[in-house]
């Protein structure tokens, strides 16, 4: 066992400061800095010789899209607060100056070392026989090859601009790249700036033939400047790329919310330069130009000694190249669905069935509703979209239901970031079909997932109910880990009835019987929950919690944690990304610890265990999974559901299987210590560290088992590397 086994080993000692316990501020890690070290350690992964070589590239393309969203949103929120004069102080005791000075200086350590990561990957790649070239590498095959290329798949789109006053300098979109040129004519005349904006839509890796060796397109775009500039030549180029304010305003009293959103999706794209990354060494009069006509500021410039725009490096994961990638896997589907020949409604009807995806197929929640669209004793549907995929099958199963005469409601969320332009296309789609379509609410994002099926079966109504931890998006669910509930409970179907009429009506739900939702009660239930956990410990009885989430920051839990952690309450908390709590330190958080696990998969459910007076693991702790992670925004700007499980396999099936493998993890695990760092252990020598992937890969989820039931469902453990 390695300290990063919160299943087996004790909790250590806790750490002693000298000054003692930390009070006020110092009880709390900034956000914005926990979120960078959550993506220092997506870079990690590139550097860990355990993941193959093709997906430790595609970490390096993850650390790099990660760090460009969070500067057109966190940052350019964090420098509006500077521009406008605000004061006001993060939890950790921070002014937005200050975060910025400090996410500046982290972020460019970042970038720093995600070149020098690439650097290495790139040598590696070499010896695999995929080769990035350099002009000068090409073969005369070669060149007549990017020659033909250039001629009919890139000239067509370009669109080189001259800059002088009859020519302004364009508008560069946000991430938008480009080629800035100072050139001289062959003949007599006088010298020209141009710019060469780049499309989105070309490969910035153009593959040669053989599919192996590549040309950057800036270097193919480069070797043809003479087609593009007639008559001149170049005596100086660079290249740049821009990142803009890409968060969304949103008047309030807008009378029709669709068009709003098209609005300011509109002025999202025209949004302030946040970030310029420049070549290093580019000419002096090219960068002064390109830093006045985009009104930047030296801070918020970055020379770039390598490649910009990392997050293009995703074009190399090579699906040909197998042997550099995971082994394939293909979920599974549910031992009980295929007892009942694919019939979800019967396949429910016998239990529930809590589904762990990707281990287990997504086609289950694309079947469930296809076939209650095509079922003609179905005859309602309401659906919550939060994020789907362009061609979603959900919203194709929701207009057949439309079209067949049944009555469906879908509350598409117009609030997801980045998916609002999506999200209004489908709603658009969904209404041609004949569907009712909702926005929820102005002021909340609705993030709760739950879908309903009402059936009639023989004289009664049966509303069948699915109630998720992740977005209805079948592309993210084959890598995010969520969890999805499915039941006929007729409780259960009542509480998503009466969350659906809030959403559409606006009618305040009462009566919940086994969810809490925010903005309303979801917040108080949880303080409550961990305070009765705290009186347990008081009394001396096993005192327990096991959580997992994405982020952990919101001010109130953090503290009601701290409260229960003094009481002899047991915390074991899996956070993959942001966490505020600073664990560990005598007189603070002696019985709480943090790991975070990042690996093959994208760790996305949320659960919470309470040990009920009985400590845990146990068949009587009290069992949830949330749509919500805790942060201030998810218990009071969004609407979000914590679902209580009462099944007692669904039960054991998350606490004896999902959570007992997370905390028992030690491949992919890193532990959070009371100074911030995240720390990974992987002693050398060492084959044999439990991976909870592999596991899960490996090893059928509890309820979904049918006929075999759970008796060959082994221990923790897996296949050895």
């Amino acid at each position: 066992m390695t300290q990063a086994d919160f299943l087996r080993t004790p909790f250590p000692p806790p750490r002693e400061l000298p000054d003692g316990p930390p009070t006020g501020p110092a009880r709390f890690f900034n956000r914005e800095l926990s979120w960078l070290s959550f993506n220092w350690r997506v870079l990690d992964e590139a550097r860990n010789a355990r993941v193959p070589l093709l997906e430790r590239l595609r970490f390096v393309s993850i650390s790099a899209a990660n760090l460009d969203e969070f500067y057109t949103v966190r940052v350019a929120g964090l420098r509006e607060l500077v521009r406008e004069g605000h004061n006001s102080i993060s939890d950790d005791g921070l002014t937005a100056a200050e975060q910025l000075g400090l996410i500046n200086a982290d972020a460019r350590r970042l970038m720093a070392a995600q070149q020098g990561v690439w650097t290495r990957l790139r040598r590696e790649m070499e010896q695999q026989g995929i080769v990035i070239l350099s002009r000068s590498r090409l073969t005369r095959a070669e060149e007549d090859f990017l020659h033909r290329h250039f001629e009919n798949k890139v000239l067509p789109v370009l669109s080189p601009l001259a800059i002088d006053p009859a020519h302004p300098f364009p508008f560069i979109p946000n991430t938008g790249f480009s080629l800035a040129l100072e050139l001289a004519p062959e003949g007599k005349g006088r010298r020209m700036q141009a710019l060469l904006p780049i499309p989105a839509q070309l490969q910035r890796f153009v593959p040669l033939p053989g599919g192996q060796r590549f040309l950057r397109l800036e270097d193919l775009l480069l070797m043809h400047l003479s087609s593009l500039f007639p008559g001149y030549r170049d005596i100086g180029h660079c290249a740049f790329r821009v990142l803009r304010d890409s968060d969304l305003e949103v008047e309030e009293e807008a009378e029709d919310l669709v068009r709003e959103f098209e609005t300011a999706l509109k002025r999202r794209r025209r949004g302030s330069v946040i970030r310029l990354k420049i070549t290093a060494g580019a000419p002096d009069n090219l960068r002064r130009l390109i830093m006045e006509e985009l009104g930047v500021i030296p801070d918020e410039v970055i020379e770039v000694e390598g490649l910009l725009g990392m997050a293009d490096l995703r074009e190399l994961v090579l699906d040909s190249r197998r042997d550099l990638l995971w082994p394939v896997f293909t979920p599974r589907v549910p031992e009980r669905v295929q007892d009942h020949d694919g019939d979800m409604f019967a396949a429910i009807r016998q239990k529930d069935m809590l589904l762990h995806h990707p281990y287990e197929t997504f086609d289950m929640v694309v079947r469930f509703l296809a076939q209650a669209a095509r079922d003609p004793d179905v005859l309602a549907i309401k659906q919550t979209l939060y994020r789907t995929s362009r061609d979603s099958p959900i919203v194709e199963a929701l207009c057949e239901a439309a079209e067949s005469g049944k009555s469906v409601t879908a509350l598409v969320e117009l609030k997801a970031r980045f998916d609002e332009a999506a999200n209004i296309r489908q709603s658009r789609r969904l209404e041609r079909a004949g569907a009712h379509v909702v926005y929820g609410f102005v002021n909340y994002k609705t993030h709760a997932k739950i879908s309903t099926v009402v059936r009639r079966e023989g004289d009664n109504l049966v509303t069948y109910t699915h109630y998720g931890t992740g977005n209805y998006h079948p592309i993210t669910a084959r890598i995010y880990t969520d969890l999805s509930l499915f039941t006929c409970d007729p409780a259960l179907g009542r509480d998503a009835t009466k969350v659906f009429n809030y959403l559409s009506g606006y009618v305040q739900p009462e009566g919940l019987e086994n969810l809490a939702i925010s903005p309303i009660d979801l917040k108080d239930r949880l303080l409550s929950l961990i305070a009765r956990e705290a009186e347990y410990a008081r009394q001396g009885r096993p005192a327990a919690i096991w959580a997992k989430m994405n982020s952990l920051i919101e001010k109130d839990v953090i503290e009601a944690l701290y409260a229960a952690s003094a009481a002899g309450v047991k915390i074991s908390l899996v956070i993959r990304g942001i966490c505020g709590i600073r664990p560990g330190i005598k007189g603070l958080s002696d019985n709480i610890r943090v790991k975070s696990i990042i690996g093959r998969y994208l760790e996305h459910s949320r659960i919470v265990c309470f040990g009920n007076g009985h400590g845990l693991p146990s068949g009587k702790a009290r069992v949830f999974f949330s749509s919500a992670d805790w942060m201030g925004r998810n218990m009071t700007r969004r609407v979000e559901t914590l679902v209580e499980c009462h099944n007692e396999t669904v039960k054991a099936q998350i606490v004896s299987q999902i959570m007992a493998a997370n905390l028992a993890d030690e491949a992919q695990s890193w532990l959070l210590h009371p100074d911030g760092r995240f720390v990974r252990y992987l002693p050398d020598g060492r084959d044999d560290l439990f991976d909870c992937h592999r596991f899960f890969m490996e090893n059928p989820s509890l309820s979904g088992r049918g006929t075999a039931g759970a008796r060959d469902v082994p221990a923790l453990t897996h296949s050895p590397d």
